[in-house]
Parts: structure tokens; C-alpha cells; sequence
């Protein structure tokens, strides 16, 4: 058993924080070392003095243990470092780089047995840098603990050894996993990834197809060169590895919060593709409150974590909260490309469903910024779910693509991103029947064609543009778009007040004709209102119709004076607009 036990330590994953349960104060590191420590004093006799000097040994041995342990993780740490950027660099120039060795002649028996003395040697230093590592663990009672909680959590994964568990913190690819798509998904559910809207391919004819593949090769194979090397780093920034090892003390102490203060739940979910998703769950059920009832799935930015991402907003509103990270980011495995996306994204609602209890009418989707994709994906594949709210978001990529990439690529970021990048939010968006709010920010740097000061270049509006113009086809004319322009031309809520007032919009009377309209037919959109019943309303319809407009606008985005990466405040997080 000690023998295991030694074993389990030295290979065993790094415990890098204990939390504080909700019953107890935190766990103190070194309580058990300082068993038996006793100051000397004047009063003490010879026996208590003695005592004392034992109570000094073991903090010796137990400073010394710790030292020794701390040394060889970054000992580790250091050689990972420097295996993952040799890696990276090595994975991606290995054509180049084994022309090279071979025109050198490197590539024979001759050169190769140094190099394969010097790699045995390193890794025979490291398996004795683990093995002292593994035997600092073994002196550290709270590791031991950590490991025989782990262990039997694997074994027998119950709540109660779930709730031992979620007090520490440790490599989240030695955490079991807590919930499975295989658990609810028909056998005959696609491996490969849920569905997603595809671009539309241009009709050709059979020999100018092949043609016209063959002249583009080089461009699909350069397209997905940069899809898969800078292309889905520069998107995605937070999988790179060496920003996440620089946030990891934010990360792990925004983590000790949410668990620690709000009592948040971590689990593993494993998607469809294999991935496993870094989660985290705030229960407000137990408060009575409707807000508590009510499950707000928050999808977070580019470089954006659960830990420290737009999560904290709806938490601070009194809701249920279920964060999750995108693959590849943290916990989270897998790289970041719209399929995986979707495919967590769909293991994440399943979990919420039927792990958590929640009914998709009771769950809220809230994106920031990138993650409007996951989240409109998500209202057009479960319809029934309550309602959107994007905070910051675009209506296509594309746009925002070749703001940054030079002109003459163009042909190639199109195809780049239509191939293997098509954050197609709008056309998502658009599926959806459900309430929808846009929250824009006045000042974004980020979703902006031009520069920050023209909010005209916002992408936030063509995303309302769209919508309105699906939603309400007859009233969303030429005139109808300018109408909606020149409202969206307002930075500031002064300039907003001003045009809203300058058409004299009766709130009563639109919401009537929404209302009326409902009822009577009670269709889906798009809505023909707007449209005469008769050739002697035309004349009012006209007239009336910028009113519509202007509340419509109104009512389906909010302004937010602010920069793209401001956190949004709980009192500017407010449930969408519904009839």
C-alpha cells in the first residue's frame, strides 16, 4: 500500500491550491508539519523545552520537504516549457527542418546516437527530479489526502466524494469526468460534430468544377495552413499556452472565488469529439428567488476564461450561472474551431438539461464578443430555450477579417475564413424566434471597421440590421433601413433621446400593432406588419411606420458607454425585450 501510495505521489497530478470548503476555514498547508510545536518559555521545564526543539525538527523537515518539492516542479515546469516551444516550433517547420538535417548530413547513425545519449541523459534527470518531487508528496499529509480523495472519486463517483473533491485544485486531465453526451445522444448521432450552416457553393458544371479545384489547390492548401498555425491563434488567443501559464494565478484565484464565495461547482463534460470541457456551476435554485431559477449560460471571449470572463455579470444579477471554456482554453481540450465550438457548446446545454435539472425554457444564453457564435448556434439548435443576450458581438467575421489582413489577401481571407473560420452569427441569429438583445458598446476598438469613434462601422449594427430586416420584411424598406441608421448613428444617450423623440414615437400604439398582430395570427417570423389592409391605410402605415422602427431599434439593442473588454455591470443585464 505505501508502495502504491509512493508510486501515485510521484506520478500524480500537481496539486496546486486547497479551497475552503463551505463548512470549514481553508485547510492550512502545514498544520500537520507543525504538530507538536511548543515555544520555549521561562516557565517551561525541561520536558516542555525539549518538546519544543522536536516542534522546530519537524518544521525544519517540513520546510526542507517543501523546498525540495517546489525546486523540482519548476525544475519540470522549466523542461516542459522549453519541450512545448521546441515542439511547437519543430511540429510546424519539420519539412524545412529535416531537408536541412538531411542535406547536412545529420540524418545517419553516425549523428544520431549523441543526440539520442544527450535526450536519455535529460530523461534520466528528470525521472529522478520526479522521483524527488513524488517523495516531498509522499512527506506532505494534505497531498496524500489529495490523492486518496482522487482515487476514490474515480472508483466510486459519488456526490459525497465530489464534494471532497471540488476542494482542490489540481491538473483538470486527472479529473473524472462528470458527465458525457454519450449519456443522453442516440447512438446515431453524429462522432464527427453536431450540424452546423454551411456556406453555400457555387453551381458549376462538372469540368469547370474540376478546373476551377484545380487552380485554387494552392490556395485551399495555404488556407489551411493558416487555419491551423497563426490563423486560430491570432482568433483565439487564450489557447495559446504561454498566456494561459502567464494568467494562471488570475485564473486559479478567480476559480478559488467562484468556489470559495459563491460555492461553484467544477465539472469535466465530454463533447461528442472527445473534447472535455472545463466547467463551472453557481446554483441560485436553493435562494427562492425567480432569478435563481432562471440558468444563465454565459459564452466568453476570444482570450476570455470562465474564471475571469463575463460571468461574474449575471452572478452579481442573483441567477444561476453555468460557465464553461472554449477547447483548448484552461481545463478545456481541443482547439477552437467552430466545429469543436458547437460541439461543446451542445454537450454544455445537455449537461444543464439533464445532469442540472434545468428546463430550456428556463436557460439564458449571454455571449461577449466571439462567443455570439456558440451562443446564436445554440438558440438555432434548441429553439425553446428563453432567450439571447450578445454583449459585444458581430454579425460575420469576414468583415473584421480583412479590417486587419492586407488588401491583397483578400481572395485568401475569404476563403480562409469561409472554409474553416465562418462565425456566420447573423445567419444563426436568424433562426431563432425567441427574444433577443443586443448590448453595443459605444466606444469598442475591437468589432469597429474604422476606429472606435465611428459607431457607424460597429458590427454590432448590421447584426440588428439583419435581424430587423428578417423579422419585420415590410416595414424594414429603403426608407425604413434609414430610419434605423439614424438612430443607430447616436453615441450617446442624449443623442438616442433626441432622435427617438424627433419622430414622436407613441409607445402604445406600436406595441398595440405588435400585439394585435400576434395574436391574430400568431406566426412565426418573419412578420408581414406593417403591410395595409386596405388601400385607405396605406397613407397611415406610412407615416407610422418610423415609429415602428424607432422602437423596434430601441427595443432590441441597448447602448453601453464603454470599451469592448469593460465588463458589463449586473444593473446593464437585462432580460430582452418580449411582447
Amino acid at each position: 500500500m505505501a508502495a502504491w501510495m509512493l508510486y501515485r505521489c510521484v506520478f500524480g497530478p500537481h496539486l496546486q491550491r486547497i479551497h475552503r470548503s463551505p463548512e470549514q476555514p481553508r485547510p492550512e498547508a502545514s498544520s500537520s508539519a507543525l504538530s507538536g510545536m511548543e515555544l520555549p518559555t521561562q516557565e517551561s521545564g525541561k520536558t516542555h523545552r525539549q518538546y519544543s526543539w522536536l516542534g522546530q525538527y519537524n518544521i525544519l523537515l517540513h520546510l526542507l520537504g517543501e523546498s525540495i518539492k517546489l525546486l523540482n516542479e519548476s525544475v519540470i515546469i522549466l523542461y516542459t516549457l522549453q519541450a512545448s516551444a521546441i515542439w511547437s516550433i519543430s511540429y510546424y517547420s519539420s519539412p524545412l527542418l529535416l531537408c536541412y538535417l538531411y542535406r547536412k548530413g545529420y540524418i545517419c547513425s553516425s549523428k544520431l546516437v549523441p543526440v539520442s545519449q544527450y535526450l536519455g541523459t535529460v530523461l534520466v534527470c528528470l525521472l529522478g527530479v520526479a522521483c524527488i518531487r513524488g517523495w516531498g508528496r509522499w512527506r506532505n499529509t494534505d497531498y496524500v489526502q489529495f490523492i486518496s480523495v482522487l482515487e476514490e472519486t474515480k472508483k466510486n463517483h459519488t456526490p459525497a466524494n465530489k464534494e471532497k473533491l471540488r476542494c482542490f485544485n489540481f491538473d483538470f486531465s486527472h479529473w473524472p469526468s462528470d458527465f458525457s453526451w454519450t449519456e443522453v445522444s442516440s447512438p446515431k448521432h453524429p462522432k464527427g460534430g453536431v450540424s452546423l450552416l454551411k456556406p453555400e457553393p457555387r453551381l458549376r458544371g462538372t469540368a469547370d468544377g474540376f478546373l476551377h479545384s484545380v487552380r485554387t489547390l494552392p490556395c485551399h492548401v495555404i488556407g489551411f495552413l493558416i487555419a491551423h498555425s497563426f490563423g486560430r491563434r491570432m482568433l483565439y488567443p487564450g489557447s495559446v499556452g504561454l498566456l494561459q501559464k502567464a494568467m494562471r494565478p488570475m485564473l486559479q484565484g478567480g476559480q478559488a472565488k467562484l468556489i470559495e464565495e459563491y460555492d461553484g461547482e467544477r465539472n469535466k463534460l465530454v463533447a461528442c469529439d472527445g473534447n472535455e470541457i472545463d466547467t463551472m456551476f453557481v446554483d441560485r435554485r436553493k435562494d427562492g428567488g425567480p432569478r435563481g431559477r432562471t440558468l444563465v449560460i454565459c459564452c466568453e471571449g476570444n482570450a476570455g476564461f470562465y474564471e475571469v470572463g463575463c460571468m461574474n455579470t449575471p452572478l452579481e444579477g442573483g441567477y444561476s450561472v453555468l460557465g464553461w471554456n472554449h477547447p483548448g482554453f484552461a481545463g478545456s481540450t481541443g482547439v477552437p474551431f467552430p466545429q469543436n465550438e458547437a460541439n461543446a457548446m451542445d454537450v454544455v446545454i445537455q449537461f444543464a438539461v439533464h445532469k442540472l435539472g434545468f428546463q430550456l425554457s428556463d436557460i439564458v444564453i449571454y455571449a461577449w464578443s466571439i462567443g455570439g457564435f456558440t451562443a446564436s448556434w445554440a438558440v438555432m439548435s434548441y429553439p425553446e430555450i428563453q432567450s439571447i443576450v450578445l454583449d459585444a458581438s458581430f454579425d460575420d467575421l469576414l468583415p473584421l477579417a480583412l479590417k486587419v489582413m492586407p488588401e491583397s489577401w483578400r481572395p485568401l481571407v475569404q476563403h480562409t475564413v469561409r472554409q474553416y473560420m465562418n462565425l456566420n452569427n447573423a445567419e444563426q441569429l436568424l433562426k431563432y424566434q425567441g427574444p433577443v438583445l443586443l448590448v453595443r458598446r459605444t466606444r469598442d476598438e475591437i468589432i469597429t471597421t474604422t476606429h472606435p469613434e465611428d459607431i457607424m462601422s460597429n458590427r454590432g449594427n448590421d447584426l440588428l440590421l439583419r435581424l430587423l430586416q428578417f423579422r419585420y420584411p415590410k416595414i424594414m424598406t429603403e426608407e425604413g433601413v434609414r430610419v434605423v441608421r439614424q438612430w443607430l448613428g447616436a453615441s450617446s444617450p442624449i443623442e438616442e433621446a433626441s432622435v427617438y423623440s424627433g419622430y414622436e414615437v407613441d409607445d402604445d400604439w406600436c406595441l398595440s400593432v405588435l400585439k394585435s398582430y400576434q395574436t391574430d395570427r400568431d406566426v412565426s417570423f418573419p412578420w408581414s406588419v406593417g403591410e395595409p389592409a386596405h388601400r385607405d391605410d396605406e397613407l397611415q402605415t406610412e407615416l407610422r411606420t418610423d415609429e415602428m422602427l424607432s422602437l423596434s431599434a430601441r427595443k432590441y439593442m441597448r447602448n453601453f458607454e464603454s470599451t469592448h473588454c469593460t465588463p458589463l455591470p449586473a444593473a446593464e443585464f437585462h432580460p430582452p425585450w418580449r411582447l
